[in-house]
């Protein structure tokens, strides 16, 4: 069967289709003429002996990005000048599958250059993956010869596909299909960093750069927009406005000390400790971490565990505390013991801080726990403020210094801020903030009754309110809370999921950076006085790689489970959404607990989806943070039952509300405990036609023995349940044990560096639907471990974007050019 080819020419209408499977390119954007000289001939041949060829001016540099504004040209005679001269063609080339052809020159000039993507082509064979892509010419034109150009692109007539969508305009840089190769070239904020006065502020980039990432600093003048580049990374002294970098000097650290308005330097340490530290609020001492190496075993080839954790490297290894006097440059150890001990905060006085130590204890969940203690440094007093809380995470001094804020689980502090009923556990990382009056001991559970998840806080010391930022289902928002009152406030800023943020310690000024679900990061300011004032844009960071992109937008969408609760969904339509079609639908759904947001940029790029033309349902089920505590609760214990069940009736609603959907035609993708989900789903419904399993658990047991953190995530979704007391969740749950009831076409995909959920979980569910004859394959990943890394990240998306092809539209031809068939 064919390739049939639809053509649209959004500008124009010169267009030809000269049969079922070609398509003539008939309309270009024009960059010429520019002229071009043969050099001074000073010898009759170059060093090689060889005569100068007038077709050596093709070789001139032009610039791609001009075709953006070129002039509309169609026909067949091509421009010309009255002298010797460049020019350059350009079409847009968009396909919403992968596109295998030829490129044939029916006509070309004497003189030319085939380009697609600003790369040389040779006239012949054409692949195209997703996306749109720019079909370029550059020849070289002469006054005395007339010269045309006619080019056709062929489909492989032998491709086996019901319909294809290839279409040809001369919107060069409008109208583009968003593609991975986009999101790969997509910089991100890696720092950010205000100055006390809030005046100044730090900001890391980080670009890609193969398989790495080049990473960049500047120091920005807010009032100016006066913008420094800086040779590495830097952070701000707590009280003067000045910043400080580590610099490499004689095989040794020197902190070095700049004014930002000047630039002016000042060495502060000499022999800076090589390791890493904080420096006090009093600017006078450095508190320093230090790790000690732990015992080394006597035989290593016979290593004998201490700790199931044992297996982890570096975990023999603790850190202890010291604090390096600057005048002096005295070192003095702070803590000793054998467990790790890290400070959380430092009083603004540098009189006294919060000392945390972490403890095992394995016979009883949790089985870490966390003490904070507060330290008088001129008595070396350790008074107790939590003790052995396995629950609890940082924690923070008030201004005053009389109150510290705590971050922790429902669970903590003897759960005085859980509400979930009697017989549900909490889920773990729920995180809600409590206040602690250090002289009473008094706790005050300040967000209780908040839906919301708290993520990052920060107790203020210009207006004393706490500021964060929260999931709020599909969303993270700032907010700011007044602890005397325990009023809460969102903060109005214009992104839908806020990432990193700072706040000036001495004025009411914040930076943060956020995205939303049709953008890519953007750098805010904003004055968070009594009245708040509108955040004000100051950079679009990734303007040049998306700019003229068509990007799906995000549509909210709830429905009621079976039990009566609303699930919170969102959709995307494809590019080019005709309501009286049929498109195939992708289901995606959270991994881990933490709610799907609505990102631009995340590793199951949605919106790329909807670009290659599928309808895609985000499915926030039972189990999800930032929709409340009870909510978040239906993740423990279930093994996946209640998650399960939201997804296949939410799916199933939305095809009976939106007709557009194939039915027959879905699938659906997770990752981790989200490839767990999609491989259990595999075995309760069979609504999927084939499903993506990427790092997913097959085997609960074997998860909770053999992953470095199994047994530890296992206290926040098996609570207090064990392989040996609930066999109805570690084995019953497992899809492994029910791989006969898989009817789905299944992709694994998998890291063989995983060391959080077990390369092997992957390995057996594939061997045990291989051994039941079931359509499966497998790609493992060399070296990666539970996420996928740069140097294969494109490889990983294309390949599940064909099976998906391969399954939901019958088209197996990027599957295929990706793994050929075997014959073993």
């Amino acid at each position: 069967m064919t390739k049939k080819i639809t053509i649209f020419l959004s500008l124009f209408c010169f267009f030809s289709v000269v049969a079922a499977d070609t398509i003539h390119v008939a309309a270009f954007r024009h960059v010429g003429p520019i002229e071009v000289r043969r050099p001074v001939m000073l010898d009759s041949t170059d060093v090689n002996a060889q005569r100068y060829d007038t077709a050596s001016l093709l070789r001139g540099s032009v610039s791609f990005d001009g075709l953006r504004n070129g002039a509309i040209w169609s026909g067949e005679a091509l421009p010309s000048a009255t002298t010797s001269a460049l020019h350059l063609l350009g079409a847009k080339v968009s396909t919403a599958d992968y596109f295998v052809g030829e490129v044939k020159l029916q006509k070309a000039p004497k003189s030319y250059q085939l380009y697609v993507d600003g790369n040389e082509a040779s006239e012949g064979k054409l692949e195209l993956e997703p996306g749109s892509h720019t079909l370029s010419v550059k020849y070289l034109s002469d006054p005395h010869r007339n010269d045309s150009l006619r080019i056709v692109l062929v489909s492989d007539s032998a491709a086996k596909v019901q319909a294809t969508r290839l279409s040809v305009d001369s919107s060069i840089g409008q109208g583009k299909r968003l593609t991975f190769g986009q999101l790969q070239k997509s910089k991100r904020y890696c720092d950010l960093e205000v100055s006390p006065d809030g005046k100044w502020f730090i900001v890391g980039i980080s670009t890609p750069n193969g398989e790495w990432a080049d990473y960049d600093y500047f120091l920005c003048e807010r009032a100016t927009g006066r913008r420094v580049r800086l040779a590495q990374n830097s952070h701000w002294l707590p009280r003067t406005n000045k910043f400080y970098q580590v610099r490499g000097h004689g095989g040794k650290n020197r902190m070095v000390v700049v004014d930002p308005g000047t630039l002016a330097e000042e060495i502060w340490v000499e022999e800076l400790p090589d390791t890493d530290f904080d420096v006090f609020p009093t600017e006078d001492r450095l508190l320093i971490s230090v790790r000690q190496e732990g015992p080394k075993d006597a035989n290593p080839e016979a290593f004998r565990f201490l700790h199931p954790d044992d297996r982890q490297p570096g975990w023999r290894d603790r850190n202890y505390l010291a604090i390096y006097d600057i005048k002096s440059g005295l070192k003095q150890q702070l803590t000793f013991g054998y467990n790790n001990q890290w400070v959380s905060n430092i009083r603004c006085d540098g009189q006294r801080l919060l000392l945390c130590k972490s403890d095992a204890r394995l016979t009883q969940r949790p089985t870490s726990l966390y003490s904070i203690f507060e330290l008088d440094l001129a008595t070396m007093r350790l008074d107790t403020l939590v003790d052995r809380d396995g629950f609890i995470g940082s924690a923070q001094y008030s201004p005053d210094g009389t109150k510290i804020c705590i971050e922790g689980s429902p669970e903590c502090l003897g759960g005085i801020g859980c509400v979930v009923p009697d017989s549900m556990t909490a889920s773990m990382v729920d995180q809600q903030l409590y206040v602690m009056d250090i002289a009473t001991r008094k706790i005050v559970p300040l967000t209780k009754t908040f839906d919301p998840m708290v993520a990052n806080f920060d107790w203020h010391a210009a207006d004393g309110k706490i500021y964060f930022t929260a999931e709020v289902c599909d969303s993270c928002a700032l907010y700011r809370i007044d602890p005397s009152s325990g009023s809460i406030e969102r903060l109005n800023q214009p992104e839908e999921v806020v990432g990193r943020w700072a706040l000036a310690d001495n004025a009411q000024t914040m930076v943060f950076v956020g995205e939303s679900n049709d953008h890519s990061w953007r750098l805010y300011d904003m004055e968070v006085g009594k009245k708040p004032k509108a955040a004000r844009l100051l950079e679009n960071l990734n303007s040049d790689v998306f700019d003229g992109t068509d990007v799906a937008s995000a549509v909210a969408w709830t429905c009621r489970n079976s039990i009566g609760d609303e699930v919170h969904c969102r959709y995307y339509l494809p590019n080019g959404f005709d309501a009286s079609a049929k498109y195939p639908m992708i289901v995606y759904y959270y991994g881990g607990c933490s709610g799907t947001l609505r990102n631009f940029e995340f590793p199951y790029p949605w919106t790329v989806w909807a670009a290659q033309g599928y309808v895609v349902l985000v499915v926030n089920p039972s189990g999800a943070t930032g929709f409340g505590q009870e909510w978040a609760a239906r993740h423990v214990n279930t093994a996946g039952a209640d998650p399960a069940r939201d997804v296949i009736e939410a799916t199933t609603a939305f095809c009976d509300e939106h007709p557009y959907v194939n039915r027959e035609r879905l699938g659906c993708i997770g990752a981790s405990y989200g490839g767990f989900l999609t491989q259990y789903l595999q075995t309760v419904t069979d609504i999927f036609r084939c499903a993506v399993s990427h790092a997913g658990i097959s085997d609960h047991s074997n998860y909770w023995g053999y992953g470095y953190w199994g047994y530890t995530y296992s206290e926040v979704s098996m609570a207090n349940s064990y392989p040996w007391t609930r066999p109805d969740l570690y084995v019953d749950r497992s899809p492994l044990y029910h791989a006969d009831r898989i009817k789905s076409s299944m992709l694994f995909l998998h890291g063989t560096d995983d060391t959080n959920v077990p390369y092997n979980n992957s390995v057996q569910m594939y061997t045990a639907l291989k051994l039941l004859g079931k359509d499966v394959e497998m790609l493992s990943f060399k070296g990666d471990n539970h996420g996928i890394g740069q140097k294969h990240r494109l490889l990983w998306q294309n390949a599940t974007m064909a099976w998906f092809a391969r399954c939901l539209k019958d088209d197996p031809t990027w599957w295929q050019a990706l793994y050929p068939e075997r014959t073993l």
